[in-house]
């Protein structure tokens, strides 16, 4: 699906529960952009609950950071949302 997309297009994959940490490796891996929270996934492993959307969004930065890609600063992600 990343392949058919227009150049220079910007993507977006949120996962709900146990597709969430796949899914958005996944995502890093192809050049996009995730969402992680709560609100998508209570557990942060099989059987254990997340303490906070922080650990989730933790985990996240630290696969990301791992793969080669840094993370957006809040400013950052405003200026690709055209929240500025």
């Amino acid at each position: 699906m990343v392949d058919n997309l227009p150049e220079g297009a910007e993507f977006n994959v949120l996962g709900f529960g146990r597709h969430q940490l796949p899914l958005t490796t996944m995502s890093i891996l192809l050049g996009g952009h995730v969402r992680v929270g709560l609100e998508d996934n209570v557990y942060y492993r099989q059987g254990e609950l997340a303490e906070s959307s922080a650990q989730l969004v933790e985990r996240t930065v630290e696969i990301a950071r791992s793969l080669g890609r840094e993370p957006a600063t809040p400013d950052q992600a405003r200026e690709l949302l055209g929240l500025h």
